[in-house]
């Protein structure tokens, strides 16, 4: 129970008990003829805010318990919380509790530096049906070195501890409730002044009798400064218990008491501030304001869990369409779904009708098999037969509680969550449709450039819904496209190339070829070969490694050769030839050549290149 304990076992032995902040959320959900009650009390001798006279907490507290014989106990859960980082060990009527999850919070005070804030949870569910009724005694929490060793708590009189069980029975004489428990830990002080909380999975049918409880930590009652706890933008109040003004009081609803130290344990009717037909609640807690000497000050407020109780007695239906399954010129379409009665407080009858529809037609029919308890699910699938003469491009509408007539049979918790669509795609198997062939110009080692969508000129298309491939498996799968059709090396001589056009409900195939044929190389007028890295040879492009057999010949303006060169040696501007400074670069001037490509469909070229440094 020692919290160095806890610590040492952490670090030496890996025990995996969190240790982190978590926002509140939903963590459990009863749906049926339920409710709830909690007991708790503090471990302060009072409030910390008045009377610092203290630091250390009671050794135990004890509260009452009682419960009517018809209420059946469903779930209870211990909590307890305190300042530091954790006792995860406590005893509750002699029995010793080990925590099943610890949360923390942090508040970084400019005088006393970070200071923790925890609270942990477990479930005692057995413990209290066997105790029943009477007096529970906790014990146990010991946080005293966590205050020793930081004296900021003590010191911004934030030393705190105690605890509170939430049971939730069953009776069967309550209307069908849901019960909703949310639980986490988050705080709000003068460095975040507000918080909200959005409570989802709630289903308002009828708002009579709805309310809302909160178990929060560490609220004082003479710290009421800009304090305000609201649902959906309504302030929430319990006069004189809870003011609006001063929700966090150390109060407890169960007990009417003003005594539960650094500790609320409250609840307010929701009746005027939750709306039939909610999904989901906004809770906002505020602090901080203005004082009586013009400072400011704030309450450092933790909230621990809420938990909602609204009236609903209905099944709720829904479905989902998960996928399906077509075939290329089959109209037929196997559609696989499943039934939920989710969020409900009653049973889904078997033989729920489900009825399919295409624009307003009715294509298919079928229904439950089972009657679904609350939270259950049945999946199952149908097959449906599209008209011949309808678009391929389709949207199916699935609805759940239809009898074909788009009416429903079932009265519902919501009935208007009962459709889900799906679109379909009707496939039409395509032909293999020949296209003329592109030619490029060889760039050497018999590869070229090629522009793929020149193939498609006579084609209406669209870039975004055309794609290239290398394989005709690769087209049917629509797997290892073609990444850069417009910049496309060819990777044999000649090569097949796959196109795939989407035209729904399917696409259509072509194909082409692609050939290589040597192109007439291009001459420049001029180089300058001073080794500046631009231009420092006779460039003659689409010539190397493409005509591969070819002789060039320079000559001076007096007919002397100076160079002999092929596709080994391109000419730099140095004389090789004729000459006796060989291996000397040629002056500024013209020269001319003769570029014998040994290219049967080629006559030799002459012409005349300028050099100049």
């Amino acid at each position: 129970m020692k919290q160095a304990h806890y610590i040492l076992f952490m670090l030496f032995l890996g025990l995996v008990l969190p240790l982190s902040a978590q926002d509140i959320s939903l963590f459990e959900q009863f749906n049926g003829r339920y409710d709830y009650t909690a007991i708790g009390n503090t471990l302060n001798q009072a409030e910390n805010n008045i009377d610092q006279s203290f630091c250390s907490l009671l050794e135990s507290s004890s509260a009452n318990f009682t419960l009517d014989a018809d209420n059946q106990i469903v779930k209870a859960y211990l909590y307890w919380a305190g300042s530091g980082f954790g006792d995860t060990e406590v005893t509750l009527n002699g029995t010793q509790i080990t925590s099943e999850e610890i949360y923390t919070v942090t508040y970084s005070d400019i005088f006393n530096g970070q200071l923790e804030y925890f609270s942990c949870y477990a479930d005692v569910t057995d413990l209290v049906i066997s105790e029943g009724n009477g007096t529970y005694m906790f014990s146990g929490l010991d946080i005293s070195a966590d205050l020793m060793s930081n004296p900021g708590y003590c010191n911004n009189r934030t030393n705190f501890g105690g605890w509170s069980i939430y049971v939730i029975y069953q009776n069967e004489d309550l209307p069908l409730n849901q019960v909703n428990l949310y639980q986490g830990l988050e705080i709000i002080n003068r460095n975040v002044q507000e918080k909200e909380i959005i409570l989802d999975n709630i289903d308002v049918i009828d708002n009579i009798g709805a309310k809302i409880g909160f178990l929060a930590w560490e609220g004082d009652n003479s710290l009421n400064y800009g304090e305000s706890l609201s649902v959906n933008n309504n302030v929430l109040s319990n006069p004189p218990l809870n003011l609006s003004d001063n929700a966090f009081n150390g109060t407890n609803t169960f007990t009417n008491s003003t005594t539960f130290y650094n500790a609320d344990l409250d609840v307010y009717n929701l009746e005027n501030n939750i709306n039939i037909g909610d999904t989901s609640a906004s809770i906002k807690l505020t602090t901080g304001g203005i004082n009586e000497t013009g400072g400011f000050s704030a309450d450092l407020i933790i909230l621990n869990n809420i938990i909602t109780v609204l009236n609903s007695q209905l099944p709720d239906a829904t479905i989902e369409v998960n996928d399906y399954i077509v075939n290329c010129g089959d109209n037929s379409v196997e559609l696989f779904y499943t039934v939920n009665n989710f969020n409900s407080t009653d049973v889904l009858p078997a033989n729920t009708p489900i009825a399919f529809y295409l624009d307003n037609l009715l294509l298919g029919q079928s229904q439950t098999v089972n009657d679904l308890d609350i939270g259950e699910s049945e999946s199952s699938s149908t097959i449906v037969n599209i008209p011949e003469d309808s678009d391929p491009n389709l949207t199916i509408t699935a609805i759940v509680d239809d009898d074909g007539t788009m009416s429903g049979v079932v009265t519902e918790t919501n009935e208007d969550n009962n459709i889900n669509f799906i679109d379909i795609e009707l496939l039409v198997i395509p032909d293999i449709i020949t296209l003329a062939g592109l030619i490029g110009c060889n760039e050497g080692f018999e590869t070229a450039t090629y522009n793929l969508y020149e193939a498609l000129i006579n084609l209406q298309y669209d870039e975004s819904n055309v794609s290239f491939y290398q394989s005709l498996q690769d087209l049917e799968t629509a797997t290892n496209p073609i990444l850069t059709p417009s910049n496309y090396n060819n990777t044999s001589n000649p090569e097949t190339i796959y196109v795939r056009l989407e035209s729904p409900p399917c696409y259509e195939v072509y194909q082409f070829q692609l050939y290589i044929e040597n192109c007439p190389p291009y001459v420049p007028d001029g180089f300058s070969p001073n080794n500046d890295t631009f231009n420092d040879w006779f460039n003659i492009q689409g010539l190397y490694d493409i005509f591969t057999e070819h002789q060039l010949k320079i000559y001076n303006r007096y007919g002397d050769i100076i160079f002999e060169g092929n596709n080994d040696k391109p000419w730099f501007g140095k004389i090789n030839r004729g000459l006796n400074n060989h291996g000397n670069f040629v002056p500024v001037g013209t020269y001319y050549y003769i570029l014998n490509l040994n290219d049967p469909d080629y006559r030799p070229m002459v012409g005349w290149v300028y050099v100049n440094y």
